[in-house]
């Protein structure tokens, strides 16, 4: 288990479901790929994702859930209240009968790319979800280049977006509900222990939360123009003095058109 909170008050239980009562607790279950919540007065299973995502249609559809983390409900007054947020990792975990992939059966499930989901917990179904396919990458070949497979988490925001934090990467970065990157961040921490910039979770806090610094501003940042954009210190676009030219080559900047250099020694081509 890697996360439980209470559920707070919500819709659900305000309509007269039971299941959702705001002292009841919602645990996820990294190493069992199952998510359940509790009720705090009886102390039994109320509602349940997992393990068997094969067992309707409405578990089918929203596909296996594997080493997930922060799963928690959306807090009343943000955007999408009382779904339920998952960062569904991906990699290794759950337990089932021995294969290929799992000789013992532990870890069976495995899967090399990772999902937030929103779902709503009485329909059963995605409502929103974050992918390497609304990343905009290549299925199945990127699939790999939204992959956490351990760590990680999610925050709804107040202007509807949300912030996720691709852990094991040490990427924390702010999608639009239209999926369009609007905010990143990547740690350039990189531990003692462990050559890696790893970030557990992030949350992004209102200003009240540090009431010494007073009443802040906020300045709107403009968009980067990747095409010309230049870190400080670096040369100019062009204004290259220890720029070495090779005849039938394009500079950096060019239509990075193919470059063949030949040589005298076939053995050095």
């Amino acid at each position: 288990i890697n996360s439980m909170s209470v559920l707070g008050p919500n819709k659900w239980y305000d309509a007269g479901d039971e299941r959702f009562h705001p002292d009841n607790i919602i645990v996820d279950g990294r190493e069992a790929n199952i998510i359940f919540i509790i009720s705090k007065a009886t102390g039994k299973i109320v509602w349940k994702l997992g393990p068997d995502y094969d067992n309707s249609p409405e578990a089918k559809a929203i596909g296996w859930i594997i080493g997930q983390h922060h799963c928690h409900m959306i807090p009343r007054g943000l955007p999408g209240e009382g779904n339920i947020l998952i960062f569904d990792n991906g990699g290794w975990g759950g337990y089932d009968v021995p294969n290929p992939g799992s000789p013992t059966g532990v870890k069976a499930a495995l899967r090399d790319h990772s999902r937030v989901l929103e779902i709503d917990p009485v329909a059963m179904k995605i409502v929103w979800q974050y992918t390497p396919t609304e990343a905009g990458f290549l299925a199945p070949m990127d699939c790999n280049r939204f992959y956490s497979p351990f760590i990680s988490g999610m925050q709804r925001l107040p202007n509807g977006n949300t912030l996720i934090t691709e852990g094991s990467d040490g990427r924390v970065f702010e999608v639009t509900k239209d999926h369009e990157l609007v905010w990143e961040f990547i740690s350039p921490y990189w531990g003692q222990k462990l050559p890696m910039n790893m970030v557990y979770r992030a949350y992004r806090v209102p200003y009240e939360w540090v009431p010494q610094l007073g009443k802040q501003e906020e300045t709107p940042i403009e968009r980067i123009d990747v095409n010309a954009f230049r870190m400080p210190g670096a040369a100019a676009l062009g204004d290259r003095d220890s720029e070495i030219a090779i005849e039938g080559c394009a500079p950096y900047e060019g239509d990075n058109a193919l470059c063949v250099a030949s040589v005298d020694d076939p053995e050095d081509q």
